[in-house]
Protein backbone atom coordinates (compact mmCIF):
# COMPACT_ATOMS: atom_id res chain seq x y z
CA UNK A 1 0.00 0.00 0.00
CA UNK A 2 3.33 2.40 0.83
CA UNK A 3 4.78 1.73 -2.21
CA UNK A 4 1.70 2.72 -4.16
CA UNK A 5 0.86 6.01 -2.51
CA UNK A 6 4.24 6.89 -3.43
CA UNK A 7 4.05 5.70 -7.08
CA UNK A 8 1.41 7.96 -7.04
CA UNK A 9 2.49 10.78 -4.60
CA UNK A 10 6.23 11.20 -5.91
CA UNK A 11 5.47 12.06 -9.77
CA UNK A 12 2.40 14.67 -8.12
CA UNK A 13 5.10 16.23 -6.15
CA UNK A 14 7.56 16.83 -8.88
CA UNK A 15 5.13 18.30 -11.43
CA UNK A 16 4.07 20.79 -8.63
CA UNK A 17 7.43 21.93 -7.36
CA UNK A 18 8.40 22.18 -11.47
CA UNK A 19 5.70 24.26 -11.90
CA UNK A 20 6.27 26.36 -9.32
CA UNK A 21 9.91 26.56 -9.90
CA UNK A 22 9.63 26.96 -13.72
CA UNK A 23 6.72 30.27 -12.93
CA UNK A 24 9.29 32.27 -10.92
CA UNK A 25 12.53 31.60 -12.58
CA UNK A 26 11.55 29.99 -16.00
CA UNK A 27 12.02 26.93 -17.82
CA UNK A 28 15.31 27.10 -19.12
CA UNK A 29 16.77 27.59 -16.03
CA UNK A 30 14.64 24.96 -14.42
CA UNK A 31 16.05 22.54 -16.76
CA UNK A 32 19.26 23.57 -15.79
CA UNK A 33 18.90 23.19 -12.27
CA UNK A 34 17.84 19.75 -12.92
CA UNK A 35 20.90 19.02 -14.57
CA UNK A 36 22.97 20.59 -12.81
CA UNK A 37 21.84 18.87 -9.62
CA UNK A 38 22.42 15.13 -11.37
CA UNK A 39 25.52 16.06 -12.33
CA UNK A 40 26.74 17.10 -8.46
CA UNK A 41 24.59 14.27 -7.31
CA UNK A 42 26.52 12.08 -9.63
CA UNK A 43 29.84 13.13 -8.37
CA UNK A 44 29.05 13.28 -4.84
CA UNK A 45 27.40 9.38 -5.14
CA UNK A 46 30.50 8.66 -6.65
CA UNK A 47 32.86 10.26 -3.98
CA UNK A 48 30.19 8.56 -1.45
CA UNK A 49 30.28 5.56 -2.78
CA UNK A 50 33.70 5.20 -2.75
CA UNK A 51 33.85 5.06 1.00
CA UNK A 52 31.27 3.48 1.63
CA UNK A 53 32.84 0.67 -0.21
CA UNK A 54 36.67 1.37 1.69
CA UNK A 55 34.49 0.66 4.66
CA UNK A 56 33.32 -2.52 3.69
CA UNK A 57 36.47 -3.74 2.89
CA UNK A 58 37.68 -2.68 6.22
CA UNK A 59 35.16 -4.44 8.22
CA UNK A 60 35.76 -7.19 6.13
CA UNK A 61 39.65 -7.30 6.25
CA UNK A 62 39.01 -6.87 10.36
CA UNK A 63 36.75 -9.96 10.80
CA UNK A 64 33.65 -7.39 11.75
CA UNK A 65 30.21 -6.82 10.58
CA UNK A 66 29.27 -5.61 7.37
CA UNK A 67 25.95 -4.56 8.00
CA UNK A 68 26.47 -0.85 9.07
CA UNK A 69 28.74 -0.27 5.90
CA UNK A 70 26.38 -2.23 3.43
CA UNK A 71 23.76 -0.74 4.53
CA UNK A 72 25.25 2.87 4.33
CA UNK A 73 26.19 1.86 0.83
CA UNK A 74 22.53 0.67 0.03
CA UNK A 75 21.48 3.98 0.79
CA UNK A 76 24.40 6.22 -0.72
CA UNK A 77 23.23 4.01 -4.57
CA UNK A 78 19.15 4.77 -3.29
CA UNK A 79 20.73 8.78 -2.96
CA UNK A 80 22.29 8.24 -6.37
CA UNK A 81 19.13 6.93 -8.07
CA UNK A 82 17.54 9.57 -6.58
CA UNK A 83 19.97 12.44 -7.57
CA UNK A 84 19.46 10.91 -11.29
CA UNK A 85 15.88 11.06 -11.75
CA UNK A 86 14.70 14.51 -12.96
CA UNK A 87 12.91 16.83 -10.01
CA UNK A 88 13.21 18.29 -6.70
CA UNK A 89 11.62 16.17 -4.23
CA UNK A 90 13.69 13.21 -5.26
CA UNK A 91 16.99 15.36 -5.59
CA UNK A 92 16.46 17.15 -1.74
CA UNK A 93 15.69 13.24 -0.54
CA UNK A 94 19.23 12.02 -2.68
CA UNK A 95 21.38 14.77 -0.94
CA UNK A 96 19.71 13.84 2.31
CA UNK A 97 20.45 10.35 1.89
CA UNK A 98 24.18 11.30 0.98
CA UNK A 99 24.37 13.39 4.51
CA UNK A 100 26.31 10.58 6.74
CA UNK A 101 23.92 11.74 9.86
CA UNK A 102 20.74 11.71 7.80
CA UNK A 103 22.12 8.03 7.02
CA UNK A 104 22.75 6.94 10.74
CA UNK A 105 19.35 8.28 11.66
CA UNK A 106 18.11 6.01 8.61
CA UNK A 107 20.11 3.16 10.23
CA UNK A 108 18.77 3.90 13.80
CA UNK A 109 15.10 3.42 12.89
CA UNK A 110 15.86 0.59 10.83
CA UNK A 111 17.31 -1.30 13.34
CA UNK A 112 14.20 -0.50 15.71
CA UNK A 113 12.11 -2.58 12.77
CA UNK A 114 14.86 -5.40 12.11
CA UNK A 115 15.76 -8.11 14.42
CA UNK A 116 19.14 -9.90 13.18
CA UNK A 117 19.11 -13.37 14.65
CA UNK A 118 22.36 -14.08 14.01
CA UNK A 119 25.73 -13.46 12.53
CA UNK A 120 28.42 -15.17 11.39
CA UNK A 121 31.73 -14.35 9.18
CA UNK A 122 32.57 -18.40 7.94
CA UNK A 123 34.27 -21.01 9.18
CA UNK A 124 37.82 -19.45 8.99
CA UNK A 125 39.80 -16.05 8.98
CA UNK A 126 43.34 -14.62 8.79
CA UNK A 127 44.00 -12.59 12.19
CA UNK A 128 47.23 -10.67 12.80
CA UNK A 129 48.77 -13.92 14.53
CA UNK A 130 47.91 -16.16 11.89
CA UNK A 131 44.59 -18.51 10.92
CA UNK A 132 41.95 -17.92 13.68
CA UNK A 133 39.25 -20.59 13.58
CA UNK A 134 36.07 -18.65 14.38
CA UNK A 135 33.31 -21.43 12.71
CA UNK A 136 31.49 -24.03 14.18
CA UNK A 137 34.72 -26.33 14.82
CA UNK A 138 36.04 -23.71 17.14
CA UNK A 139 32.72 -24.16 18.81
CA UNK A 140 32.86 -27.86 19.22
CA UNK A 141 31.36 -28.53 16.11
CA UNK A 142 32.11 -31.75 14.09
CA UNK A 143 35.03 -31.93 11.65
CA UNK A 144 34.75 -34.20 8.75
CA UNK A 145 38.24 -34.97 6.97
CA UNK A 146 37.48 -36.20 3.62
CA UNK A 147 39.41 -36.58 0.22
CA UNK A 148 37.39 -36.78 -3.35
CA UNK A 149 38.74 -38.59 -6.35
CA UNK A 150 37.55 -37.03 -9.91
CA UNK A 151 35.63 -39.57 -11.25
CA UNK A 152 34.45 -38.06 -14.75
CA UNK A 153 37.66 -37.64 -17.11
CA UNK A 154 38.32 -35.24 -19.16
CA UNK A 155 36.08 -35.20 -22.51
CA UNK A 156 38.29 -35.77 -25.39
CA UNK A 157 36.16 -34.30 -28.86
CA UNK A 158 35.52 -37.22 -31.26
CA UNK A 159 35.57 -34.89 -34.66
CA UNK A 160 36.59 -31.90 -35.49
CA UNK A 161 35.11 -28.16 -34.68
CA UNK A 162 32.86 -27.57 -37.36
CA UNK A 163 34.23 -23.83 -38.53
CA UNK A 164 31.25 -22.16 -36.45
CA UNK A 165 33.36 -22.71 -33.23
CA UNK A 166 35.90 -21.03 -31.73
CA UNK A 167 38.70 -23.52 -30.08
Amino acid sequence: MWLLIAFIAVPLIEITLFLQVGGVIGTLPTLGLVLLTAVVGHQLMKQQGALAMGDVRKSLADMRDPTEPLAHGAMILVAGVLLLTPGFFTDAVGIALLLPPVRRAVMREVRKRVKVAQFDMGAAGMGDSGPVNRGPAAQGGDIIDVEFTEIDPDKRPTHRPSGWTKH
